[in-house]
């Protein structure tokens, strides 16, 4: 099991994309979601599939298992998906030393940007990136699983 220590941003300007490296299409949905946990299926360039369970809602930090599965289960597995289909590119992003995923979102969510920071230390908002917006760790509505189920916030 590994802890997820996890800050979200809204993205406020395109100042991230001079330094974005290795674009990854992901395709993720739900079979199963509850209070404080979730299940997610996670299909990245079309060629490879996870499976993760999530213990801790929207709390900044949450227990996380992730197992590898068969392409083939994870398209099956859609069948059982709850809500949509949650469509977007993943791009990495260095500043200070720390790398930041940014994710663009596709679909009924277009024109949605969040950034990740996943990090145990805490960030001074003096070292932040300025082409960040307001942090909305902890609020559900910018959780992948929020956006699955009820869309765009």
């Amino acid at each position: 099991m590994a802890k997820e220590i996890e800050r979200k941003f809204l993205v406020k300007t395109s100042g991230w994309r001079a330094a974005a490296k290795d674009a990854t299409a992901i395709s993720q949905f739900y079979v199963s979601a509850g209070e404080d946990r979730s299940v997610r299926v996670r299909i990245v360039d079309g060629e490879k599939a996870k499976l993760t369970i999530k213990f801790g809602g929207a709390a900044r930090a949450r227990d996380e298992f992730e197992y590898p599965i068969p392409l083939a289960d994870a398209r099956d597995l859609l069948r059982f998906a709850l809500g949509n289909v949650v469509e977007k590119t993943r791009h990495k992003v260095a500043h200070g030393g720390r790398e930041y995923d940014v994710d663009t979102f596709e679909g009924a969510l277009a024109g949605l940007v969040i950034a990740e920071l996943e990090t145990p230390d805490d960030v001074p908002d003096e070292e932040l990136p300025d082409w960040l917006g307001d942090e909305v760790t902890g609020d559900r509505a910018f959780y992948n699983l929020s956006l699955a189920l009820e869309g765009a916030p």
